[in-house]
């Protein structure tokens, strides 16, 4: 009877166990970006608290994967971002 019982466990595995490397994922969500929705801040370079939240401690532009802004935004972003740099705001 034990037997059984260790096998039974096996096929009792959840679904993100079964999943391979070559699957699609079924699990994944899409996020919104912050900076699309209505009632969003606008991106301009004067505006520095805005642009001190996408920058790192290093000073560095974070990337959209983690930031979760869309691309026409990030490009928005990063002009503006070096255009503050440029005039020392940053």
């Amino acid at each position: 009877m034990a037997k059984r019982q260790s096998g039974n466990k096996k096929s009792r595995q959840s679904n993100f166990a079964k999943l391979s490397i070559f699957q699609p994922n079924k699990y994944k969500f899409k996020k919104s970006c912050p900076l699309s929705i209505k009632g969003a801040p606008i991106i301009d370079y004067k505006n520095i608290k805005l642009l001190k939240k996408y920058i790192s401690e290093n000073g560095k532009i974070l990337p959209s994967r983690i930031t979760n802004v869309s691309q026409k935004k990030q490009r928005e972003l990063s002009m503006s971002i070096k255009r503050a740099r440029n005039l020392a705001l940053l």
